[in-house]
């Protein structure tokens, strides 16, 4: 994309404009969200991807996400008698109280293996929330938005496909239906 001595003069335009987007792009692209993504894909949770002195921030960050979002593992906290306090505290093996915090949750999900590259992290969230149950939720937030916007593009421009002038008059159930089936299509003709 340098500018060389030959190119015509819309070309020079068009190839600085083009630098120029692509580094605002570059400047907007949201990193921090990008890593806890990558961390809470258990997948790629191994931060491979990285640099090995960068790995550390994202598991900080990901702690400190886990502190501010509320517990929802954990039901109301009710009065348990003092006898049977006394009694849980003293044949405990642990030291602290509060052990099962966002560190404990953290390394028990670091533990857990990576999983294949083909298989959906979302679903295994799902399969795994009531082991993880604030990392499940973080992680929905997460990878729930897609990367891109071009699936949702398509189906505005199938859609704007299937409702033209002549097509006017469908119904709104009919278009669903219409996109539908394309959709459907398109999926067996891949498939085949």
């Amino acid at each position: 994309m340098e500018v060389s001595d030959d190119d015509p003069a819309y070309v020079v335009r068009f190839k600085a404009a083009f630098k120029k987007d692509l580094s605002q792009r570059q400047d907007a692209l949201n990193h921090g969200w990008l890593r806890v993504a990558t961390a809470l894909d258990p997948r790629f949770k191994d931060l491979k991807c990285l640099p090995r002195g960068e790995r550390g921030g994202v598991w900080t960050s990901v702690e400190a996400l886990l502190q501010k979002e509320p517990d929802r593992a954990t039901p109301e906290p009710t009065e348990e008698p003092a006898r049977k306090r006394s009694f849980l505290l003293f044949n405990s093996d642990s030291e602290s109280e509060d052990e099962e915090g966002p560190n404990g949750a953290l390394g028990r999900y670091r533990a857990e293996p990576t999983i294949s590259e083909t298989d959906c992290p979302l679903q295994w969230w799902s399969t795994h929330e009531g082991a993880h149950p604030q990392l499940s939720a973080l992680a929905r937030k997460y990878l729930g938005s897609p990367a891109t916007s071009v699936p949702c593009e398509r189906l505005f421009s199938l859609a704007g496909n299937i409702v033209q002038k002549k097509r006017a008059a469908l119904s709104s159930e009919n278009v669903n239906r219409l996109v539908c089936l394309s959709n459907w299509l398109k999926e067996k003709k891949q498939n085949k």
